[in-house]
């Protein structure tokens, strides 16, 4: 499952629990039946695990070497237009 949220105030850990949207998903699946709470904690069981093996990968893999920093970067300039004008034309009335 593949969710997207917006974060619509900053960063404040006084109380996560009130608008977090996996612990809203978490708690509507529960209440709507769609998975147990023994479900749920396995779900996050694993995740976790994914988590601390993909930290441990990142952590104890070898840094690249300097030359090998600037390898697979890409630049591709904007389009000139988009969605038929450009930011040198000027604003007119299409009505």
């Amino acid at each position: 499952m593949e969710l997207q949220t917006y974060r619509y105030h900053g960063h404040s850990m006084s109380n996560p629990g009130v608008s977090d949207p996996v612990t809203m998903l978490k708690d509507r699946m529960i209440s709507n039946n769609m998975a147990s709470l023994e479900e749920i904690k396995d779900i996050d069981a694993e995740i976790r695990k994914k988590i601390e093996e993909a930290a441990q990968f990142a952590t104890s893999d070898p840094e690249p070497p300097l030359e090998a920093l600037c390898n697979h970067i890409f630049y591709n300039d904007a389009p000139l237009e988009v969605r038929g004008t450009n930011p040198w034309m000027k604003l007119k009335s299409i009505s």
